[in-house]
């Protein structure tokens, strides 16, 4: 089997010739050699060590396991490696929360330390990790392949920085949206696309949105697939729109429809005086 996921992942699901009881899952990523980079083996050695094999040709990492032997919980197992992508993003974030975590501890902080981890996950965009010494910040760079995409785009933002004045959702993270101008924290970076249709959402992750286990965890998880979660919202809102506008056009064709007049039919009359109706 070949399935695919969002952001270009690509993943092969095979039995072996000789060995219909092993089962092999494999994942390709363009963007592989940077999670490495950034630790990705070891976020992946300590989820999956016990089926971890040599790459399958033509992909990136490879786990095999035992159709006869899948432990005491499958359905744990499922779970676990249905996280496959996800874990390997986690990597980069982790070791940013972890560098930040140490950072706060010192008493002077040197700025150049911080390291930016930037993730060409998809075509022509990218997400951008940085650790400070009392937050971490998330960038995604995103493509709008058309105007009223960009539209949309900052209204649905809009509504995350209005939803922080609520008071149950004070301690969310700060949310900022830039068009075309990237933010200072990449402005330095290299092959940046100058463009109309390039937008950039920052997150501003304090402390408390990543406290150690299950906070950390559901950041994570969260916050890596926020640019498929605003895609998809701004499709959905344009559906909206476009259901909406029908309905309002066919409402101005009824209205239009009972105003025109009823033709009546012409009399015309004899020299007599006598009345007739053309036929």
């Amino acid at each position: 089997m070949n399935i695919v996921d969002f952001d270009g992942v690509s993943y092969h699901l095979s039995t072996l010739d000789d060995q219909d009881t092993k089962l092999n899952l494999s994942i390709r990523w363009n963007c592989w050699p940077e999670l490495v980079q950034y630790g990705a083996m070891d976020v992946l050695k300590r989820e999956y060590s016990q089926w971890i094999v040599n790459p399958e040709q033509g992909y990136n990492f490879t786990l095999q396991f035992d159709l006869e032997n899948l432990g005491a919980d499958p359905e744990d197992l499922i779970r676990k490696v249905s996280l496959l992508k996800r874990n390997a993003m986690a990597a980069p974030f982790e070791r940013a929360f972890d560098a930040q975590a140490l950072a706060e501890k010192e008493d002077t902080w040197d700025p150049s330390t911080s390291q930016l981890m930037t993730i060409h996950y998809r075509d022509g965009e990218a997400i951008y990790v940085q650790n400070q010494q009392d937050r971490v910040t998330v960038i995604f760079s995103t493509l709008f392949k058309e105007e009223t995409d960009r539209i949309f785009a900052k209204v649905f933002l809009q509504e995350f920085v209005d939803a922080r004045k609520k008071p149950h959702l004070q301690n969310a993270p700060q949310v900022i949206y830039s068009h075309r101008e990237p933010p200072l924290e990449i402005r330095h970076v290299p092959g940046l696309l100058d463009s109309e249709s390039m937008g950039y959402i920052t997150f501003v992750v304090f402390p408390r949105n990543f406290a150690a286990g299950a906070v950390r965890e559901e950041t994570i998880s969260r916050i890596q697939i926020f640019r498929d979660y605003l895609h998809y919202h701004i499709k959905c809102s344009k559906a909206y729109m476009h259901s909406r506008m029908r309905a309002r056009v066919s409402d101005f064709l009824k209205v239009l429809n009972r105003a025109k007049p009823e033709i009546q039919a012409s009399e015309k009359k004899l020299a007599s005086g006598r009345a007739f109706r053309r036929v």
